[in-house]
C-alpha cells in the first residue's frame, strides 16, 4: 500500500516577514498550496520560491479561503496553516505517524504553542489546542474569523506542537483585532440575526471583566509577569470592541 500523501495548506495575507519560516517548516509535505488574498508586499513572490500552487483570493472569511485549499489539494491527508506558524520537527514526525496508523481517527488536533510580543504563552489560556489535520473530504470549515472545522468522524489528539508567533507589537495587535473584530461582529448578525438589548449589554459591561478575570486569574496568566496582563486586558477589550460593533451593526442607527 503507497504511503499516504500530505497536502500543506497556507493561508497568506501580506506576510511577508514570517511567511518563508511557515514555508521551511512544510518542506516534508508532498504538495504546498497557498491561498493568498491578493497581498501587496512580497509575499506571493516569496511563495513562489516554495511552490506554483498559489491561488489568489478576495477574502470573504477564514471558512471559505481554507475550503478553497482542501478543494484545490491532492493529497491523502490536509494541513491547514496560517502564514505566521511553523511546524516543529516534533509535529513533523507526530503527522507522519498519523497518517500512516491512523486507527479509527479521521482528523487530529494538536498543541499550539503561542507567542505574545515574542514571549511564549505557557498560562492565561493560550496555550492549547488546534485542529487542522485531517483526511482528504473528511471536513469542511464555518465561520468568517474564528471558523470551525467540521468533521463527519472521530478526532484524535497529538501532543506535539505547533509554534504561532502572530504579533510583533501592540500596535500590529490592535489592527488585526480592529479588522477581525468587525467581522466577527458581522458574523453574529448573520448567525443570530438582532438579539435582546440585555444580552448585547451583558457582553459590553460584564464580560470583558469576566474574560480578564478568567484569563489573569483562573488561567493563571499572572505567572506571565506584565505580559500577562497586557495579554489579559488586551483580548478582554476585544470582545468590548467585537460587541460594540453588533450594537453598531444591529441598533446603532435606531439609537439615532
Amino acid at each position: 500500500m503507497p504511503n499516504p500523501k500530505l497536502s500543506a495548506v497556507i493561508i497568506t495575507k501580506d506576510a511577508e516577514g514570517s511567511v518563508k519560516d511557515g514555508l521551511e517548516s512544510v518542506k516534508c509535505a508532498d504538495e504546498i498550496i497557498v491561498v493568498d488574498g491578493f497581498s501587496t508586499d512580497r509575499t506571493v513572490e516569496i511563495c513562489k520560491g516554495y511552490t506554483d500552487r498559489i491561488i489568489l483570493s478576495e477574502f470573504k472569511g477564514f471558512a471559505e479561503e481554507r475550503n478553497k485549499g482542501i478543494d484545490s489539494a491532492t493529497g491523502d491527508w490536509i494541513l491547514q496553516l496560517d502564514a505566521d506558524e511553523v511546524v516543529t520537527s516534533g509535529l513533523a514526525k507526530a503527522l507522519k505517524e498519523a497518517m500512516a496508523s491512523p486507527g479509527p481517527y479521521i482528523g487530529y488536533k494538536f498543541r499550539r504553542k503561542n507567542f505574545f510580543l515574542g514571549h511564549p504563552m505557557k498560562y492565561g489560556g493560550w496555550y492549547h489546542y488546534s485542529a487542522h489535520f485531517f483526511k482528504k473530504g473528511s471536513g469542511r470549515y464555518e465561520g468568517l474569523i474564528h471558523e470551525r472545522l467540521k468533521l463527519n468522524g472521530q478526532q484524535g489528539t497529538i501532543e506535539a506542537e505547533i509554534e504561532h508567533r502572530p504579533f510583533t507589537s501592540i500596535a500590529q495587535f490592535v489592527s488585526r483585532q480592529n479588522r477581525y473584530t468587525t467581522y466577527e461582529a458581522k458574523d453574529i448578525l448573520n448567525e443570530k440575526g438582532v438579539i435582546g438589548k440585555r444580552a448585547v449589554m451583558y457582553n459590553l459591561y460584564f464580560k470583558p471583566a469576566k474574560l480578564f478575570w478568567k484569563f489573569y486569574l483562573k488561567k493563571q496568566g499572572f505567572r506571565e509577569g506584565m505580559i500577562g496582563f497586557i495579554f489579559s486586558a488586551l483580548y478582554s477589550y476585544v470582545h468590548f470592541m467585537k460587541w460594540a460593533k453588533y450594537w453598531e451593526l444591529a441598533y446603532g442607527q435606531k439609537a439615532k
